[in-house]
Formats: C-alpha cells, sequence, structure tokens
C-alpha cells in the first residue's frame, strides 16, 4: 500500500529522541529517509539493552523504516555529502546545537538559497536565541525548566520526572506538524522554508489547563498526584480487586457513580452537588468515595462495571500487561519487523494506513547503496570508507564516548 508521504525524500541528521521521532513518523507513511549518523554512532546505540549489531532497544523505537548512512560532517568531504543528497530532497531535519550547521555552511538560510523547495526543521533546547539559546538539554532537564516535573508527584512527596521522554516526544509531534504544514504551504507557493522549534517551547504547551487556570486566578498550581486540577472525582482508589482508576467528569457521571456505589444520596449532599462543589470539597469527597470502592464485591471486575454503567473507569494496568494484551498485536500496535518487536503506527489513513517495513538497522548498513543511489562512483565510497569519511557495517568505527570537548555531534542536548 503507498504511504500518504511517498515521494517525499527527508534527509535525517538528527539525533537521540526528537528529531528522529518525527522522521521515524515521517517514514512510517511512506517517505523515504535517509539518516545520516555521525561515525561515532547514535548516542542512543549505547542505550539500554542492545542486539550484537549494535541496535539498541532505545534506537530501534524511534529508527525504523530508514536508511542508514553513516558520515564525518566535521569533514568537507562528509559535508559535500550532504549537499549532494539534498538534491532533490524535500526536508532536511537537524538537531545541532546553535552555530554548528552554520560553521559547516549548512544554515538554513545558505541551504534554502541552493535548495528553495527544500523544507528544514531545526530543533533545539532552549531556542535559538534568547538568553538560553544554544544551552544543553535534555527530556529531564527541560521537564524541570519546564514546571513539570514540579506538577508530577503526590502532593506530600517531592516533584517526580515523568517516566517516559514527553517533552521529546512532544517536540516529535510537533516537527512533524511542522514538516508537514509546510509541505502543504509549499503546494501553493512552491517554496520551503524554515520550520522551528524547541523542547521548552514543546513543554510549556503541555502546561494545559494548570496555565490557564494560572492566568485566569492567579493562584499557584500544586501538586495533586493522581488528581485533577479542574475535576472531581479524578482519583485512584483501592478496591478489593485492585487499584481503579475513576474519572467522573460531569455530573450524570457522577450520579451513575454513586448509583453503582449504592449511595445515590451523594448527588444531593451539597458538598457533592455540582463539580465546582466536588473540587471545594475534594478531601471529603475522596474519603468518601475510597471507603465505598474498598466494599465492593471483590469478585467483581469493578471497572469494567463502572465503565458498562456510564462511568469512565480503568483498572491501573501494568505496562507488561498492557504490551503483553494480544488485542494490542490484533489491533496492530504491537507490531514486528525482521525479528524487532516494537509499537505500531497510531495514526491510520483508510487509503494510505502507514505501515512498518523494515526494523532499524546497524550503523552504517546502507552507507553503499546510498551513496550510490547519489551518484558516488564505488571508487569514491572505497576511498571515502578507507579515510574514515563514512562507516560502513562491515568497516565499523567503535563508539567514542562524549569527552565534551566537542558539541558538534551530541543530540538533544542540541
Amino acid at each position: 500500500m503507498t504511504g500518504a508521504l511517498d515521494g517525499v525524500r527527508v534527509i535525517d541528521l538528527s539525533r537521540v529522541l526528537a528529531g528522529p521521532y518525527c522522521t521515524q513518523m515521517l517514514a512510517d507513511h511512506g517517505a523515504e529517509v535517509v539518516k545520516v549518523e555521525p561515525v561515532a554512532g547514535d548516542l542512543t546505540r549505547t542505550w539500554g539493552p542492545a542486539r550484537p549489531d549494535g541496535v539498541s532497544s532505545y534506537y530501534a523505537g524511534l529508527n525504523r523504516n530508514k536508511q542508514h548512512l553513516s558520515a564525518d560532517l566535521s569533514t568537507p568531504d562528509g559535508r559535500a555529502l550532504v549537499l549532494r543528497l539534498l538534491e532533490g530532497a524535500d526536508v532536511l531535519v537537524e538537531n545541532f546545537k546553535p552555530g554548528v550547521m552554520d560553521r559547516w555552511g549548512l544554515d538554513a538560510a545558505s541551504l534554502l538559497e541552493r535548495f528553495p523547495r527544500l523544507v528544514y526543521c531545526r530543533i533545539t533546547a532552549f531556542g535559538n536565541d534568547g538568553p538560553m539559546a544554544g544551552l544543553p538539554g535534555y527530556d529531564a532537564v527541560i521537564q524541570a525548566h519546564a514546571g513539570i516535573m514540579h506538577l508530577n508527584g503526590q502532593p506530600d512527596g517531592g516533584p517526580m520526572r515523568v517516566p517516559m521522554p514527553i517533552t521529546d516526544l512532544t517536540a516529535g509531534l510537533f516537527a512533524l506538524s511542522g514538516v508537514l504544514l509546510a509541505l502543504h504551504e509549499r503546494t501553493a507557493s512552491g517554496r520551503g522554508q524554515l520550520v522551528e522549534l524547541s523542547l521548552v517551547d514543546g513543554a510549556l504547551s503541555l502546561l494545559h489547563p494548570v496555565a490557564a487556570n494560572y492566568f485566569m486566578t492567579g493562584e499557584p498550581p500544586r501538586r495533586l498526584g493522581s488528581g485533577h486540577p479542574n475535576i472531581a472525582p479524578c482519583e485512584v482508589f483501592d478496591s478489593p480487586a485492585g487499584e481503579v482508576y475513576v474519572a467522573a467528569g460531569s455530573d450524570r457521571q457522577f450520579a451513575l457513580l454513586a448509583d453503582f456505589l449504592g449511595e445515590p444520596g451523594l448527588v444531593t449532599d451539597p458538598r457533592y452537588r455540582t463539580n465546582a462543589d466536588r473540587l471545594a470539597n475534594r478531601h471529603d469527597l475522596n474519603a468518601d468515595l475510597a471507603a465505598l470502592v474498598s466494599g465492593l464485591d471483590p469478585d467483581a471486575d469493578i471497572a469494567r462495571e463502572m465503565i458498562a454503567k456510564g462511568v469512565p473507569a480503568s483498572v491501573v494496568r501494568p505496562v507488561e500487561h498492557v504490551l503483553d494484551d494480544p488485542y494490542l498485536t490484533e489491533h496492530g500496535m504491537v507490531t514486528e519487523a525482521g525479528g524487532v518487536r516494537m509499537l505500531g503506527v497510531p495514526v491510520r489513513l483508510a487509503r494510505t494506513p502507514g505501515a512498518v517495513r523494515t526494523p532499524p538497522r546497524a550503523q552504517g548498513a546502507d552507507t553503499r547503496a546510498v551513496l550510490a543511489a547519489a551518484g558516488v562512483t564505488a571508487a569514491q565510497i572505497e576511498d571515502l570508507i578507507a579515510r574514515g569519511v563514512v562507516v560502513t557495517t562491515d568497516a565499523p568505527t567503535p563508539y567514542q564516548p562524549d569527552t565534551g570537548q566537542s558539541h558538534e555531534h551530541r543530540s538533544e542536548e542540541s
């Protein structure tokens, strides 16, 4: 099945997470993506368990459906290869620290002048200007800086990192949106443009509704654990059958919950008549509901019975139970390619649904094929390999840990 982005060619200079996540989604929907990896290897190849060919679990989750070229962009020959690859390309994605691409002569202004139809996507940690421009920032640092860590955790506990790299993933999604917007606009103007976003801006966009609440009331947001700042009840309760999350977001749902729990009089209690009342008396409400839930039938499928009655609820499921659920494989959200088990494609189009076609591959697995397709002769390719300008699977360069002396190959720190 042809993907919706069939015919779109992407040069992926990004590393670690946000950029590769964006380009993987483009590839899932049919774009031809060439990942140009540093000769030291993408840093995420060293993160977590890995296959013998150097594909780690972390790398595998972000780099399927791509061709894998490895080249040293700090050399003139390496940069010349990028320029050759950009001939006929539609999109460039990079996340180097501000100034690196400028020093290499691969900055947005230069490339857009040379390739006027190019969509140039630049991802940074703190933006390209302002007092924090150019500073490094991984996901956890951005979570702390943007207030997400302060909000996450139990009310009587300390701040906690959201365990998934949420700011990187959000930036990747915004990068995808920006690239698609620019490609759409290009159909009318015939011109590409710069798409720019930062991890911190993406993180700030997640502060809903806490930012809207603060702007309206001036009251500082507080940590609520599993609660909701605008709706009650929204909470985890201990039942005889395990932990259950209940979210009765409307007066009707609260009435259904009260009836399910055998206490229909809760809806006439002055403390709980409206959502505003329930929010104001959250502590009492949660205590009353906790007592009622704890007395439910231990043999009942409590969450399923609640949701069947019209009350949004779910058991709190361990991740391993979720990922091993046969439904996910039937639904296509757990899939396999080349012996690698991975998450599937979440956005499905009816005629061009997207697909997982090829697994993430070893560093430089497609170096020869990509360069040959770009018109580089076999003799030139062997010369580039011999001089260390490019790396192939059969002539790997061992990973060298970042010493901190050079920032040109560091990733979402960019």
